[in-house]
């Protein structure tokens, strides 16, 4: 479908052409939207050209559009928060539906490329009260090298390590020195949870600085917990406004991944409005947990926090990771994962970039299963 729409800001004009109605609807609405004020408009005004200058000029406003959905925090709204219902057992019935018949009738190849794609999505972690820094090289060396057997990583084809490592503040220096010995620093993030984690009942100012001198050790990713007291007794604002802080204080640079801890939120709907405000002021990634609490990530909450990333995107053509964290424990929780993402975001979130697993016995099971299934293939 082609749109042929004209949109006036000011005395500028902006013209669309050759594009689906998605992406023209989300250039218009950033445009109208707050998030509008940080893009110079381009002035544009197509002519009668041949199918290549078409092609270019295609390409010229997709690289609008990406520039326009840049990850910033746009102002609350508490609108979004506003009339939300949450039907458990609908919810609990749709994960049924999204995932169980798909999983059985995964191949053994189909196995084997889930396996490998968990891994590349894992940020291998290690929180424990005994962490030392041999232990955190340890960590970095198995995130760099998941398999036991060397000669198995000289024979696949591509690099095979997992996303990041995740470590306390203190120990963010630790995993920097082993990965910049194992020649991985640029490959591997090094991610670093913060803001008085787990509980995050700390005073916001010390919250910051935490968050500053994970960053000054070598952090290239924070994952802050959010304060769920201000969840329980509705204090949206104010928790909008301390995760804006945390968002300034990680930069530009530094991706931002925010806690909420799903099993002190109360209720479903917490969960959902706990994610809407955490995307609105600005963060890369929203989590499920700690690994701290009673419960962790379940599929019925993640399907929750799915639509609200859905939600968000539809009104603000920003694509907001989901990293699920606690109770992922073998290939088979990861392929469920997997398979909803697929069915719900689409293939386009199954990177990096959008999509992790937080856990750290995961890798373990997905060495033995590559290898039991290899045999078989």
């Amino acid at each position: 479908t082609t749109v042929n729409q004209a949109h006036k800001t000011g005395n500028r004009r902006l013209s669309v052409g050759n594009l689906s109605i998605l992406t023209a609807r989300c250039i218009i609405f950033c445009i109208k939207s707050t998030a509008g004020r940080f893009i110079k408009l381009v002035r544009y005004q197509p002519a009668k050209q041949n199918k290549t200058k078409k092609a270019s000029n295609y390409l010229r406003f997709y690289k609008i559009a990406v520039e326009m959905v840049a990850n910033v925090e746009i102002p609350y709204d508490a609108k979004q928060l506003s009339s939300v219902r949450v039907n458990l057992s609908c919810v609990v019935r749709s994960v049924e539906l999204l995932t169980s018949a798909l999983i059985k009738r995964v191949t053994d190849a189909e196995f084997r490329d889930y396996t490998l794609q968990a891994l590349k999505l894992t940020d291998l972690t290690t929180l424990a009260g005994d962490d030392t820094e041999s232990n955190v090289a340890r960590l970095c060396f198995r995130a760099a090298y998941p398999f036991s057997d060397l000669t198995a990583h000289a024979q696949m084809k591509g690099e095979v390590h997992t996303a990041a490592v995740c470590v306390y503040p203190s120990r963010v220096a630790d995993a920097h020195r082993a990965l910049k010995a194992l020649g991985m620093l640029n490959r591997i993030q090094i991610a670093s949870v913060a803001t008085g984690f787990p509980s995050g009942s700390y005073p916001l100012e010390t919250r910051l600085k935490e968050i500053r001198f994970a960053i000054e050790q070598g952090a290239t990713e924070i994952d802050i917990v959010i304060d769920r007291s201000l969840v329980l007794t509705g204090k949206w604002q104010e928790l909008y406004d301390e995760i804006v802080a945390m968002r300034k204080a990680c930069g530009d640079k530094v991706h931002l991944k925010a806690i909420l801890g799903i099993g002190e939120c109360g209720t479903m709907v917490n969960v959902y409005k706990a994610s809407m405000v955490a995307m609105m002021a600005g963060s890369d990634f929203i989590k499920t947990s700690t690994g701290k609490e009673a419960v962790n990530a379940t599929l019925p909450v993640g399907l929750v926090m799915i639509r609200a990333i859905q939600k968000f995107y539809r009104l603000t053509g920003k694509k907001i990771g989901l990293k699920p964290a606690g109770g992922v424990r073998t290939v088979r929780d990861a392929i469920a994962w997997m398979i909803m993402i697929r069915e719900t975001l689409g293939e386009e979130w199954l990177k990096p970039e959008l999509f992790r697993f937080g856990a750290s016995g995961l890798l373990d099971d997905i060495e033995k299963q590559f290898y039991a299934v290899s045999k078989r293939l």
